[in-house]
């Protein structure tokens, strides 16, 4: 099992970036997705999951209306885009498969995790 997220990079307060996790080693469509992030200093948070295929999705309250995730199972790949970026949307950001193929609604739980990738918002 495999997740490499892709994407990050420096970007201004009210800018958009997409971040990509590419999966591989399982069938992508028989799991949920989690993104996570974490900032220097602060806990590792849940923000994003995307479920299989029955449509339950999470956003953290931090990131609601702002960011929606995707996926394109054919293609092994989730994507997280982040609208309307904040400074303290500033941190690393993972991907992770899940537990189950549902999105639980406390919000991701991580079972196999990829590197992750820096999300810089600064002017």
């Amino acid at each position: 099992v495999q997740l490499q997220a892709s994407g990050g990079g420096l970007v201004q307060p009210g800018g958009s970036l997409r971040l990509s996790c590419a999966a591989s080693g399982f069938t992508l469509g028989y799991y949920a997705i989690g993104w996570f992030r974490q900032a220097p200093g602060r806990e590792r948070e849940g923000v994003a999951c995307s479920s299989s295929s029955e449509g339950s999705t999470y956003y953290a309250d931090s990131v609601k209306g702002r960011f929606s995730v995707s996926r394109d199972n054919a293609k092994n790949t989730v994507y997280l885009q982040m609208n309307s970026l904040k400074p303290e949307d500033t941190a690393v950001y993972y991907c992770a498969r899940d537990k189950t193929y549902y999105c639980s609604p406390y919000g991701p739980r991580g079972d196999y995790w990829g590197q992750g990738t820096q999300v810089t918002v600064s002017s």
